[in-house]
């Protein structure tokens, strides 16, 4: 497999090489540079992204200036609109996937970037903390790009996973009139339908709008799985003069749809167990379960230019955030006999309800100046930054779990010593202590609707109102001499947790930390350019789990060490064809210390527990851009060599980290048939996903297989008109595959073969 992505490489670098003296290329990055001029106005974005491939040369959050990608002494992986239209990625993990090292690890919003697993339960918008849970995947509607930036960035945002930040940003206003339109149906009664309204709403056009919007309905290869999901996105820009831009921004999100907890397997034996022994559509929960998520962001920036030294930007974002929960799952556990002997063909259930609600308030502002001492040119950076999350009164879990005593009461476990005490049942011939919710029949799966009403809610949870606040002073240089640029920063914490907030027993821990951040870039030629860095990442661990409802009255800040991350990175960034095609290569190591996991106690299933140290090696590669002016291609490889090196259970020292291949890849291009061609108006996609074999996150008895899948599409736009049918096929071959895996009892496989049919209308 690595020598046909080799192969793959080298071949399209020989296209690349053949396709130089190309005229519709050159044609093609004319029109692309006029677009980056525009782009190098902006120190916030607040214009939108009118070029239309595959790459995206620029980030404005990585470094919190505006910069080229191959400036920055990091590896940065963009998943533009274009490569997510033409590949049909519905959701966000349809599209981050094609970046390098990130690995959906579930069904829900969850990934392990370069083989460090993400503990934040919440998304980067514009650069910007949200906070929720992941549990159900975000639409693409009104995303115009996808920057995975890797690595602990701490020295740029505030609290983020070691491994590396997944920043969304929202598509802006364009000075051009563009409207599109575009309905979708497919495999698993999916029923889409989009619109992206933008242009000038004056003559001067220093007034720009913009209008995303989406609904859709959809179900799943999996029993009793569905969603409907809401998004409503309008933005604003006043651009006054050359000086002065805002951006206002509002995001409305209503998603309800089941919590997919897995595909369960019975009988488990180590070393000897059948995957596909239950089928692949087999879930464990209950008609009438439900999780509901709104959100409203409301997002404002504003950038000013004193001179063409001095520039000042701020930007402040309101979330409000509600989750509604009904769920029937498992323990993780298999029934018990009276002999306490495990029945595998009976999951033990229990029910849990949840709602909180949340207000969450981020503001960061900056002054920039450009100067020049000697011969060094420095771009300085100065600023602050405030994450401010309230978790509000009002919230709370509920749960029934554990046996049926004779007194009605529940126990958590079962005593065979006091086997007298417990309610039995007999279920096939088996005499087994009565559950508090009833056992899930592995062989006899039933999904009537259950009367919860019949449950003892023995776990009742107030969720305790809390406040959890990071201020942060930081200072950045940008200093080029020559062909080198050195990028030096210093950022300083502060965090609060205040549990208990606005009542009479406040319990408040606070930390501070002293983050630093180094990278060299040399410029080898204009187009290619080597770099290295090192980062330092820091993320208290009350920032890591929302709900903490085993550590009673103390504060998860003061029982847990935090989370503390290094990077070390060398990389390799070029272009091709006047940036039509970009390549990064990088080799890293990343160290994390005191990572917080769930103990996986069927007992106490809320436990959590801290693991000594995880290290994580690779290499990894990308490749995106122009081959010529009517093929694109969008190409990944990563190896990642990631392992335990602490535990307090010494048998894991060295093993695997867990739901991480070390080898995966991703491909994807485009071609169009010329205009002059016997298939003119008709274009092609194929698609290639890649992953060696993975270990389970909680158990270690059995390995995921390796896997690789095709994908492929059909596009037809006739000339002179402006619709566009797409069809797209998912998983041509129809491979049963795992995407990852907690344990027998929740394992995630992939998506059988699919098709959707998309019609486009521009207008």
């Amino acid at each position: 497999m690595k020598h046909l992505l080799v192969l793959l490489f080298l071949v399209s670098s020989g296209f690349i090489l053949q396709a130089q003296n190309g005229r519709k290329v050159q044609d093609s990055i004319a029109k692309d540079s006029v677009a980056s001029k525009r782009n190098e106005l902006q120190t916030v974005e607040i214009i939108g992204r009118s070029t239309k491939k595959y790459n995206s040369d620029y980030s404005f959050s990585a470094t919190k200036i505006a910069a080229l990608n191959k400036d920055i002494p990091q590896s940065i992986s963009s998943i533009t609109k274009e490569l997510i239209a033409d590949k049909g990625a519905i959701y966000l993990a349809d599209a981050v996937k094609m970046a390098s090292g990130v690995i959906p690890a579930s069904y829900y919003n969850q990934y392990t970037i370069r083989g460090i697993s993400q503990n934040e339960e919440g998304q980067i918008i514009n650069g910007m903390r949200t906070r929720q849970y992941y549990f159900l995947q975000p639409l693409t509607s009104n995303i115009e790009r996808v920057e995975v930036i890797k690595g602990p960035s701490s020295a740029t945002f505030s609290s983020v996973d070691p491994g590396g930040s997944i920043n969304m940003v929202t598509k802006k206003p364009l000075a051009i009139d563009r409207k599109e339109v575009s309905f979708t149906v497919g495999s698993f009664s999916t029923l889409r339908g989009t619109l992206d309204f933008t242009g000038p709403l004056n003559e001067s056009k220093t007034l720009l709008y913009r209008v995303n919007g989406a609904y859709q309905e959809a179900k799943s290869f999996r029993d009793l799985v569905n969603n409907k999901s809401f998004l409503f996105s309008p933005s604003f820009s006043y651009i006054p003069n050359e000086k002065t831009a805002f951006n206002t921004e509002l995001i409305l999100s209503d998603m309800t749809g089941v919590l997919d907890r897995g595909q369960p397997i019975f009988g488990a034996s180590a070393g000897v167990t059948n995957l596909n022994k239950t089928p692949i559509s087999l879930n464990l929960g209950a008609s009438g379960d439900y999780f509901k998520s709104k959100e409203m962001i409301l997002t404002t920036n504003f950038a000013h230019k004193f001179n063409s030294k001095i520039g000042f930007n701020a930007s402040y974002m309101k979330q409000t955030w509600t989750e509604d929960l009904q769920e029937h799952r498992t323990t993780n556990a298999f029934a018990v006999d009276l002999n306490n002997q495990p029945v595998t063909s009976l999951a033990m259930m229990q029910y849990v309800q949840r709602q909180q609600y949340w207000d969450i308030d981020n503001l960061t502002a900056y002054f920039n100046f450009d100067f020049k001492t000697g011969p060094l040119k420095h771009k300085l950076l100065t600023g602050y930054d405030l994450s401010s999350w309230n978790k509000n009164k009002g919230g709370g879990q509920n749960a029934a779990r554990g046996f049926l005593l004779n007194d009605g009461t529940v126990a958590n476990s079962f005593v065979p010593a006091n086997a007298s005490n417990y309610q039995t049942v007999t279920v096939n011939g088996t005499v087994l202590p009565k559950p508090n919710v009833n056992f899930f029949d592995l062989n006899n799966p039933s999904y009537a609707l259950r009367n919860t009403e019949d449950y003892v809610l023995n776990v009742r949870t107030a969720l305790p109102s809390a406040l959890t606040t990071t201020n942060a002073i930081y200072i950045q240089d940008q200093i080029q001499i020559q062909k080198f640029t050195f990028l030096l920063g210093l950022r300083n914490e502060w965090f609060e947790d205040v549990t208990n907030y606005k009542t009479n027993n406040e319990l408040t821990v606070k930390k501070s930390a002293l983050l630093p951040r180094v990278g060299i870039t040399y410029a080898v030629n204009s187009s290619i350019n080597v770099y290295t860095t090192y980062l330092e990442g820091y993320q208290p661990q009350s920032n890591t789990t929302t709900l903490m409802p085993q550590t009673g009255s103390l504060p998860a800040g003061s029982l847990f060490k935090p989370l503390e991350s290094d990077l070390k990175e060398v990389g390799f960034k070029a272009t091709f064809l006047n940036n039509s095609m970009s390549f990064n290569a990088a080799i890293y190591e990343i160290n994390q210390r005191n990572i917080l996991m769930n103990a996986n106690d069927p007992v106490n299933p809320d436990l959590l527990i801290t693991r000594g140290s995880e290290r994580s090696r690779g290499f990894e590669c990308d490749l995106a851009g122009y081959i010529t002016a009517d093929w694109q291609i969008n190409a990944s490889y990563s190896y990642i060599d990631a392992e335990i090196t602490n535990d307090a259970n010494t048998a894991l020292i060295g093993a695997r980290k867990q739901n991480t291949p070390k080898n995966s890849a991703n491909l994807w291009t485009r071609y169009n048939f010329a205009s002059d061609s016997e298939l003119k108006g008709f274009g092609i996609g194929l698609g290639m996903q890649y992953q060696s074999s993975k270990v389970p996150w909680f158990t270690r008895d059995f390995t995921l297989p390796d896997f690789t899948i095709f994908d492929a599409a059909l596009y037809y736009k006739p000339n002179n008109s402006q619709v566009q049918i797409a069809v797209n096929a998912g998983n041509l071959l129809n491979k049963t595959y795992w995407l990852g895996a907690q344990n027998y009892l929740r394992l995630f496989p992939g998506s059988p073969r699919n098709a959707s049919l998309t019609v486009t209308y521009k207008f």
